[in-house]
């Protein structure tokens, strides 16, 4: 055998020699196993992996997989209105205007997680394309690309909220470029907008498989570029053209809150539609014991349909959730066998830490305190009490099932042992500005959509740090406030009131807004009572323009510093080091930077 083998090799390399005079052609290599972006896939499937990659993307960047201060600033909305730090964490302040800066890590990564996700997006639609793929029909095809492209329109709407004006890269690069042209905020909405409109009628209307980008995903994003897009216009003095623009809005719309499958869940429903929330007075597990049930002791939570949303199994339009448009997957099983980052890190990261300021009453780190907090982010005083107040207060988003403020004792020697600590002592008033600072930014109520009162993985060794639902990335209420700004914006009061009051309907409030009560203040005040803990704040205030962002920044944060140092600004800055490297083509700073 051996010996035919080495017969072989001398024939070959005679044949070789006879047949070539080109030494140089003999010499250069030729290797068949490198892989390039033409011969790496060869399979739709494979194309399909990318896919999956940017769906992967986004969930980290909305779902905090990844544990840092750029998601506590992009996702937990740190140094807006709704949210601050607390004492223990002001050297994350994201508020003070004196050390922010253009070279601030926070705005380059969120800034390159974008044109991440852009380049992943341009690679699928690349290899899509490639001659030697095989698709099992037109329609698969279409499919694909068509949520390559929504990934890519995704990416140009929160940098054009974000940025504002930004280079478009439509195709993979693969050569260092240091020319990048930046559009103007107008142009970078207009380019996500023919994206979509694109690609509508190759998006199906419902999806099989749970967390699939839908044509209803596409007319969501549609209806808010096209209020973003009134607004650039209407601060550039095109009033004519941002009517038109908020038109569109309302037509987007109106598709999918008044002609599509989805709907408002207005009765209880899925996995735990009978039950309520039960909490105990405990500090350990042995002593969660039935005479310690809040319910025992007279303070029953009642659960309700806003609450049933936020429970484990209820998150899909699959499961029977009709307002759910689209949802990021977060599965326990996966977690627990590959997939480490399939987890919301929401009661670690937004939780409260009673156990430190209130030791003395409220202590330990099970499900009646919220979990194991340790507050990396932490609701403002408007968002847990101003959006509230008087004739706002009766609203089940206000409930304790869905914001708890009943907080018993579950420390034995306490006074309050088994009873009501009132906030008068959970917020040390009258104990000085220290003592109050700590307890006002470390205890406060906890929201449904951080924490529950049954943990997935306990007796698997987990802590009650994660949560293992699916997280909404598109609720239809927000679809509802969205045309109810382009109602307000394009001169309708009454129809965003109505709009508005749909889901004040559903929440069961004592009072519904009237047309004299509408303003873009009103739309952030319900903004927050809805998509609390849901939405990226920073995007919504920077994309209202002017001065909304500053002055409701230095109104309503915690901190002292932002109503110091404030500057009037509608966008964050370019990073410093993308106009340094961009050296053929210089690129402007925003204003105010």
């Amino acid at each position: 055998m051996k010996k035919n083998i080495y017969r072989l090799f001398v024939l070959l390399t005679l044949t070789a020699a006879w047949t070539s005079c080109d030494d140089e052609a003999f010499l250069t290599e030729k290797p068949e196993t490198f892989y390039t972006i033409d011969n790496a896939f060869s399979t739709s499937a494979q194309v399909d992996q990318v896919l999956v990659s940017c769906y992967s993307h986004v969930r980290v960047m909305y779902c905090m997989s990844e544990e840092s201060n750029v998601s506590f600033v992009f996702r937990g909305g740190n140094g807006t209105d709704m949210y601050d730090v607390a004492t223990i964490r002001r050297s994350n302040q994201f508020n003070d205007y004196g050390v922010l800066n253009p070279e601030r890590t926070e705005f380059y990564t969120n800034y390159s997680h974008w044109y991440q996700l852009i380049a992943k997006a341009n690679l699928a639609l690349y290899a899509a394309e490639l001659p030697q793929i095989t698709w099992a029909s037109a329609a698969d095809k279409a499919y694909t690309t068509a949520q390559a492209r929504f990934f890519r329109a995704f990416c140009y709407r929160n940098l054009g909220e974000l940025y504002g004006g930004v280079p478009i890269v439509t195709e993979i690069t693969t050569s260092p470029r240091y020319d990048f042209e930046r559009t103007s905020r107008v142009e970078t909405y207009q380019y996500a907008i023919d994206e979509l409109e694109a690609i509508l009628n190759d998006l199906p209307e419902t999806s099989a498989q749970q967390g699939r980008i839908v044509r209803g995903a596409a007319q969501h994003t549609l209806c808010q570029l096209y209020v973003d897009k009134g607004i650039a216009l209407d601060e550039a003095g095109n009033s004519a053209e941002a009517k038109t623009a908020y038109g569109k809005a309302v037509t987007y719309g109106d598709a999918l809150i008044n002609g599509s499958i989805y709907s408002l869940m207005t009765e209880r429903f899925g996995s735990r539609k009978s039950q309520n929330p039960e909490f105990y007075y405990a500090r350990t597990v042995a002593t969660q014991t039935p005479d310690r049930a809040y319910s025992a002791n007279g303070y029953p939570i009642e659960g309700n349909v806003y609450w049933d949303l936020f429970q484990e199994g209820n998150q899909n339009y699959q499961e029977g959730n009709k307002e759910a448009i689209w949802v990021m997957q977060i599965d326990y099983a996966a977690y627990k066998t590959e997939d480490g980052q399939s987890k919301l890190q929401y009661s670690r990261v937004f939780g409260p830490v009673f156990r430190d300021p209130m030791s003395g009453h409220v202590s330990g780190e099970l499900e009646d305190v919220g979990g194991r907090g340790i507050v990396q982010v932490m609701p403002t005083m408007y968002t847990r009490d101003v959006v509230y107040a008087d004739k706002w207060g009766d609203d089940m988003r206000n409930s304790d099932a869905v914001f708890r403020r009943t907080f018993l004792g579950n420390v034995d020697a306490s006074e309050y042992f088994g009873k009501l600590v009132p906030w008068s002592v959970i917020y040390k008033d009258g104990q000085g500005k220290d003592a109050t600072d700590g307890a006002k930014t470390q205890c406060f109520p906890v929201s449904c959509k951080i924490a529950t009162d049954k943990y997935t993985g306990i007796a698997e060794g987990e802590n009650r740090s994660n949560l293992f639902r699916d997280e909404y990335m598109f609720r239809l209420p927000e679809t509802i406030l969205l045309r109810a700004e382009a109602k307000m914006r394009g001169g309708d009061n009454a129809g965003a009131a109505s709009d508005i009051n749909i889901l004040r309907t559903r929440a069961k409030c004592g009072y519904m807004v009237q047309s004299s009560d509408v303003s873009v203040n009103l739309i952030l005040d319900e903004r927050a009572r809805e998509l609390v803990y849901e939405e990226t704040r920073w995007n919504t205030l920077l994309r209202m323009g002017g001065t909304v962002a500053a002055d409701r920044i230095k109104q309503y944060s915690y901190w002292d510093e932002p109503r110091a140092t404030m500057r009037n600004f509608n966008l964050w800055p370019i990073p410093q080091v993308v106009i340094d490297t961009n050296k053929d083509k210089p690129m402007e700073q925003n204003p105010g930077w």
